[in-house]
């Protein structure tokens, strides 16, 4: 098997890339700009085919929430075309795929956790090109799989968890939402389970339907119990207030209400999701270890 990682270089593709040493079986493949760019079809086409890549792992993303409201047509280059590329190409190897989406394809009013049969009504452009992404994927006629998560974060790259800590060294008070409630996702959990689906024996559960899952930690928290949770674990002194979202100023609205209903990945892979704190306090470690 000869697996391809697109995006490589971020929260997702860097955990996979950690973790794959432990696959001797499986030859991967880590690319990112500007080695390779899913937006330039011929490119991405010919490195798949060249290369004899079998399956992708796609963690290529534009994730700039805001700055996607101002930049809509390079969201919808990457979200949503750099994805048909994808699909494309794999459908010329009868190549297998994992996309990762987000929770942002929903708009947030729910109280109960979303599951994959929920209608989706994304209230912003990063939203609504992940969407697009994801029809890409359903409707390609290939061996492939959408997996949706909330609220990433890993050692690596820029996250929620490295700006409340590198904020709460620098501040001694931080206003922080409260009224926005899911779930955090370690961006290395996430990844296990990608290989563990790929790679793991269970590759003949990836169906030519494009099969919907949702995938994040265990438990539910605020953005202000997240905070108050990192700054505990860091032993960082720095108080954190509530706020509502009505008081932060911001582009794109947010989902207020984002959890995700997780039993169909779970009953699928027969996965063992861990509890959000549980996995905070492992990137932690490691975090504190790198510094």
């Amino acid at each position: 098997m000869r697996v391809l990682i697109t995006g490589s270089n971020g929260q997702l593709g860097s955990e996979i890339r950690e973790l794959s040493r432990s696959y001797n079986m499986v030859n991967f493949i880590f690319k990112d700009l500007p080695d390779l760019d899913i937006c330039n079809a011929g490119e991405l086409q010919n490195f798949i085919i060249k290369n004899n890549i079998t399956a992708v792992i796609n963690c290529a993303a534009y994730t700039a929430v805001d700055k996607a409201e101002e930049d809509e047509q390079i969201a919808k280059k990457v979200n949503s075309e750099g994805v048909s590329n994808i699909v494309k190409a794999l459908q010329k190897v009868n190549g297998k795929l994992i996309h990762i989406s987000t929770d942002y394809v929903f708009d947030g009013d729910q109280v109960i956790p979303y599951k994959e049969s929920d209608p989706v009504s994304p209230t912003g452009v990063y939203g609504e090109t992940k969407r697009a992404g994801e029809l890409a994927v359903i409707n390609g006629n290939i061996d492939a799989l959408v997996i949706r998560t909330s609220w990433l974060y890993s050692s690596y790259g820029n996250n929620f968890v490295k700006t409340m800590l590198r904020l709460g060294r620098e501040k001694e008070t931080l206003d922080v939402i409260s009224d926005q409630s899911g779930t955090p996702t370690y961006a290395k959990d996430l990844a296990k389970t990608c290989l563990k689906i790929l790679c793991g024996g269970n590759s003949g559960n990836i169906s030519k339907n494009g099969k919907l899952y949702h995938y994040s930690n265990e438990g539910v928290t605020s953005w202000y119990d997240f905070a108050k949770e990192i700054m505990k674990l860091g032993e960082v002194h720095c108080k954190v207030h509530p706020i509502e979202t009505k008081d932060y100023p911001i582009l794109a609205k947010r989902p207020q209400y984002s959890v995700l209903d997780k039993s169909k990945i779970k009953t699928d892979f027969k996965l063992e999701i861990p509890y959000w704190k549980d996995s905070l306090k492992d990137c932690m470690i490691k975090i504190n270890s790198n510094s």
